[in-house]
């Protein structure tokens, strides 16, 4: 459910909020819109950034998407995950949590909108917990064997430094073998004049190019302003040296989102 441009695509939001959203029920936008997808078919996604652009897209769908809907480079990168137990970091309506739920694996589902959970469980997710990013220190040391951050949740890590220490918390929780699938969109392979302006801002106030800070709009309803990262291959493979993992592998179709498999770096 990706569109083509690299500012605001549809379905980015998979988890994006969930790290800055509150539990007011005001302030919880992307779940009263997951909410009423579930309850209404409910269609519209509405993402503003600071800059005054504003996307408005038929999307909320994706968040219900079943296998046969997704994207390549999501069936391609779902073949890649190891082990039993599973974390579906920004599961928004729970779609992989569901699919890896149905493959036997147990999986635990998080975000921080508590009506993204309420969907989560009303649609069957087994273990779905109200959760953030940043809190996943709270759940059990070495025992996840793969993370799954597919709907651009990569940048969901926000910027440079939070991804970095981030990692170190995700390596933590994860198993000697453990693996992450972290899809995010090279913010390089765009001609929109009002992406190129926001990066050329970006680099004047020291932030990177592909760092943006949006919110999520729902009737009369908003979520808290947040930064939301996207990287290139490369950036990415800067951002994860030294925090204990490596991009081993990326898997592209042909939209500009791309998704990449890192794994633990063996100790010693």
């Amino acid at each position: 459910m990706d569109t083509t441009h690299c500012s605001l695509p549809a379905n980015l939001i998979e988890f994006a909020t969930s790290s800055m959203r509150t539990r007011q029920p005001k302030a919880d936008a992307f779940g009263r819109e997951i909410w009423a997808h579930l309850k209404t078919g409910y269609p519209y996604e509405i993402v503003e950034r600071d800059d005054g652009y504003i996307d408005a897209a038929a999307s909320t769908a994706g968040y219900f998407a079943p296998f046969s809907h997704w994207p390549q480079r999501q069936k391609d990168a779902i073949r890649l995950v190891r082990g039993a137990r599973a974390l579906d970091v920004g599961c928004g309506a729970g779609r992989i949590a569901l699919y890896l739920q149905g493959k036997g694996l147990r999986v635990t589902a998080i975000d921080n909108s508590p009506l993204a959970i309420k969907t989560c469980r009303t649609r069957g997710v087994m273990h779905a917990k109200v959760l953030s990013l940043q809190q996943i220190t709270r759940l059990r040391r070495d025992h996840f064997d793969t993370v799954v951050m597919f709907g651009n949740n990569f940048g969901l890590f926000g910027s440079y430094s939070k991804a970095r220490a981030l990692l170190r918390d995700l390596h933590r929780i994860t198993a000697t073998n453990g693996v992450i699938l972290a899809e995010s969109i090279d913010p390089y392979k765009t001609t929109n004049r009002f992406d190129l302006n926001y990066q050329q801002r970006n680099r004047r106030q020291g932030r990177m190019p592909g760092q943006i800070r949006i919110r999520v709009r729902f009737q009369g309803s908003a979520t808290p302003w947040f930064d939301y990262l996207f990287v290139s291959p490369s950036e990415m493979q800067d951002i994860v040296a030294g925090t204990g993992w490596k991009v081993t592998r990326i898997i592209e179709d042909d939209a500009v989102a791309y998704i990449a498999m890192i794994e633990k770096v063996p100790e010693g």
